[in-house]
C-alpha cells in the first residue's frame, strides 16, 4: 500500500480506531459523498497518525446490497471477539439510516450484519455511534435530519446485545436550536445536527461531541448530561470546541494517552482531509490546543 500523509488524504468524517499499537482511519470516500454510486469503504493504517497506508478497501458492496448512494460516516468498534462497523446508507427507494456491517478484523473485509436500517425506518436518520452505558448496555446515537424536522436532533435507541438490531424506543436527547448562542440557521431556517461521538473520561464524566452550522460554517461542539448517563438531560455547551470551516470527528487517545481531536477540514466537497489536534482536559471539559498534526 502507498503510504501517504494526512494532506493527500480526501475523505469526509474520519474516525479513528486505535487498536493494538496501529491506528485505523475510516471514512467517507470525498468523491463519491454526495453524487453519483456509491461502491463500499477504506482503510488507512498508521504507527504514528502522521504517515498512512492505504486505501485498502474494508467494504465492498454486494451486488445484491439494498443501497447504491450516500454511503457516509462509517465508525467500526471492537466489541466482543470481533468488529462492527456502524455506517449511513440511502435505501434504493427512499430513505436513510444508518445499518451495521461485521467483520474479524479491522481491515476487514466487513459484512452486511443488521438487517437494513437499525435507526427508525420510517425517520431520516444518519451517523450512528455506538455507545456502552456503565453496565455496558449497547445504544445507537444517532441524528434525526433536519431535511425531516428543520430542527435536527440528537437521539438514541438502546440496541440488542448483538448489535443486530433496536430493543427499545428511540429518545431524543437535544435539538440543534437548544445551543442558540452559535447555531444559525441553515437554508433559511434550519438547524443542523451532525456527528455526534461519545467518550467517557476517567472522571467519570460523559461527554458527547457533535457538529453543526455556525456564522464561520461546519463547526464542532460538545454536550453533557446532567448525570453523565445517556438517559440524563443533555445540554449543549455555550461555545465552540472547534470553530471554522471542519467537523464531523471524533475524540480518541494516542497510545501515549493524549486526547486528540480528529475531524475533517476544509468542509468543501471533494477537498475534505483528516486533521488531528492535541486536547486538554481540565475542569471537565475538553479544550483545544492549535497544534494540528
Amino acid at each position: 500500500m502507498a503510504q501517504r500523509l494526512c494532506g493527500e488524504i480526501f475523505l469526509r468524517d474520519p474516525f479513528v480506531m486505535p487498536f493494538k499499537g496501529r491506528y485505523y482511519l475510516y471514512g467517507t470516500r470525498s468523491e463519491t459523498a454526495f453524487v453519483g454510486q456509491a461502491y463500499g469503504f477504506d482503510v488507512y493504517v498508521s504507527d504514528d497518525l502522521t504517515h498512512w497506508h492505504g486505501p485498502e478497501e474494508v467494504f465492498r458492496r454486494p451486488d445484491s446490497f439494498w443501497s447504491k448512494k450516500s454511503y457516509w460516516a462509517p465508525e467500526v468498534y471492537a466489541y466482543g471477539d470481533r468488529f462492527y462497523m456502524f455506517a449511513t446508507f440511502a435505501r434504493q427507494k427512499g430513505g436513510i439510516g444508518t445499518a451495521v456491517l461485521i467483520a474479524d478484523h479491522p481491515e476487514g473485509p466487513f459484512l452486511p450484519w443488521s438487517d437494513g436500517f437499525v435507526t427508525p425506518s420510517e425517520w431520516r436518520c444518519l451517523d450512528g455511534t455506538l455507545h456502552l452505558s456503565s453496565n455496558g448496555t449497547p445504544y445507537m446515537v444517532f441524528c434525526h435530519e433536519w431535511r425531516q424536522i428543520r430542527d435536527g436532533s440528537i437521539c438514541a435507541v438502546r440496541l440488542s446485545e448483538d448489535l443486530k438490531s433496536a430493543a427499545g424506543e428511540p429518545f431524543i436527547l437535544f435539538h440543534a436550536s437548544d445551543a442558540a448562542s452559535y447555531v444559525k440557521p441553515y437554508f433559511i431556517r434550519n438547524y443542523v445536527t451532525d456527528g455526534p461521538y461519545l467518550i467517557r473520561t476517567d472522571d467519570g464524566r460523559l461527554h458527547m461531541l457533535w457538529s453543526t452550522y455556525t456564522a464561520n460554517g461546519y463547526a464542532e461542539a460538545m454536550a453533557h448530561s446532567d448525570t453523565d448517563a445517556l438517559t440524563g438531560k443533555w445540554t449543549p455547551d455555550t461555545e465552540l470546541l472547534f470553530d471554522h470551516n471542519g467537523g464531523h470527528g471524533m475524540i480518541f487517545r494516542d497510545f501515549t494517552g493524549k486526547y486528540r481531536l480528529c475531524l475533517h477540514s476544509p468542509n468543501t466537497f471533494r477537498k475534505e482531509h483528516p486533521a488531528f489536534f492535541p486536547l486538554e482536559y481540565k475542569n471537565h471539559r475538553f479544550y483545544r490546543q492549535e497544534e494540528a498534526k
